[in-house]
């Protein structure tokens, strides 16, 4: 199974978690995040009492943790441009690089590790809602907090052709891996040769992505698509969410307010 069947996976369930309306998890996740990010540099405690603010509502939604850990993951490498902050911010040295001459800092150590816990917590968060809120519901949630048609319809169709797109890339590459094998079992070709195959295949695949989306929206046309799409099933915000997420805000606020002091 490949990394875009696995994070295109929008896990059904009855969980406490799954019955919230979505615009009640949409508000407590960007509400989470925001907090995360907002809390201070190195304050441990504080990154251990929103991570467990996750770790309930993992538990409440039934997913198994390894399953939420392995798709948050998936992003992580993404922060590995904040390494150089490492050695970039004044304080005791920690080690060296000889060969460029680098110095890590204890207060750099503690910089990334800061970002890093920021951006896993906030992705961690992200996971939690896209595996118990369905995309369309997600992208309605959106329309309700305000954000504009115009850009609730892009990342629509982002969201939905993304993983088609993905899926004819590895088509490419493995029938360019199946035309290009040795007998022994290597890849055969030389670098010139392998980067005129990629550019090919780059071009080939543009070139179905824009015939792909000239069908699409010929298609939504001929059904009547003007800019929104619309759905028979409506929202509606019960006590129960309103409490959940009155605790959930309350239960930021306190711990934001406690990393002040």
């Amino acid at each position: 199974m490949s990394v875009f069947a696995i994070t295109d996976r929008h896990i059904a369930g009855d969980s406490f978690v799954h019955r919230l309306d979505p615009r009640a998890k949409l508000v407590m996740t960007f509400v989470f995040i925001f907090a995360v990010l907002l809390t201070p540099q190195a304050r441990w405690e504080i990154f251990a009492a929103m991570g467990t603010l996750l770790v309930v509502m993992t538990l409440a939604s039934g997913l198994s943790p390894r399953l939420v850990i392995g798709r948050s993951l998936l992003a992580l490498p993404f922060v590995l441009a904040a390494v150089p902050v490492i050695f970039n911010r004044p304080g005791e040295p920690l080690f060296e690089v000889p060969v460029f001459g680098w110095t890590a800092t204890s207060e750099g150590a503690e910089a990334l590790s800061s970002i890093l816990l920021r951006s896993w917590l906030s992705v961690l968060a992200a996971t939690l809602l896209t595996a118990t809120t369905e995309p369309d519901h997600i992208l309605r949630s959106l329309r309700w907090l305000g954000v504009p048609r115009i850009l609730v319809a892009t990342v629509s169709f982002m969201w939905r052709y993304i993983f088609v797109i993905g899926e004819e890339a590895l088509r490419l590459i493995r029938a360019r891996e199946a035309r290009s094998a040795r007998p022994n079992g290597k890849a055969g070709g030389s670098l010139l040769w392998r980067g005129q195959v990629a550019g090919h295949m780059v071009g080939s695949l543009f070139l179905r992505s824009l015939a792909r989306s000239e069908r699409v929206y010929v298609a939504m046309q001929a059904r009547g698509y003007s800019g929104e799409l619309k759905s028979m099933n409506r929202f509606a915000l019960s006590r129960r969410d309103v409490i959940v997420v009155a605790v959930t805000l309350a239960a930021v606020i306190v711990i934001q307010t406690y990393a002040r002091f």
